[in-house]
């Protein structure tokens, strides 16, 4: 799917997409198994707890992109459900095209940008900020050389987001 949205494998790579298979627990019985606790998992997002108090994992059957703090520490995650995919066509009509994980103590959707860490160099470099829709806009602008790029990903820009951006030029230009 990535490729056919012509992405290339270096940028696969460099971005660290992933993809959350569609089983309900995965992510959960990895995570037990390196001896994380439930109370841990649920609380950074990754798993969700049912009314019977059973868990299961958040983002199943997703295309997976890594949300990192200005400092490149992955924070949160963003899942989107591709066309063609099994898992997709199963699911009714009412699945959402992408999954953000929930506010956290680390994660606050408002202040951050996708992809901020990687182009701040640039924003200075150049003196201004392209700010796109989402991700794949971002990963198709990064890959033909505007490295100054950063994405809203599926929320609207706030003033946390433009102090940002205004910390390392006055210059935004916006390509939605």
């Amino acid at each position: 799917y990535l490729k056919k949205r012509g992405l290339s494998e270096s940028t696969i790579a460099e971005w660290q997409l992933g993809f959350a298979l569609p089983e309900w627990r995965t992510v959960h019985e990895h995570l037990r198994l390196k001896e994380f606790k439930d109370s841990d998992i649920e609380k950074v997002g990754l798993i969700k707890k049912t009314d019977d108090a059973r868990y299961y994992d958040l983002f199943r059957g997703r295309i997976m992109f890594p949300l990192r703090d200005s400092g490149g520490r992955v924070i949160a995650f963003s899942g989107r459900i591709f066309e063609g995919d099994t898992y997709a066509q199963k699911a009714n009509s009412d699945v959402p095209k992408y999954v953000n994980s929930p506010e956290t103590p680390l994660f606050n959707k408002s202040k951050i940008l996708y992809g901020f860490d990687k182009a701040k160099n640039a924003m200075r470099k150049f003196n201004f900020s392209i700010v796109v829709e989402g991700q794949m806009d971002l990963l198709a602008s990064h890959q033909a050389g505007y490295g100054n790029t950063v994405a809203l990903s599926g929320t609207a820009l706030s003033e946390d987001q433009l102090m940002l951006l205004d910390r390392l030029s006055h210059n935004i230009v916006f390509a939605f």
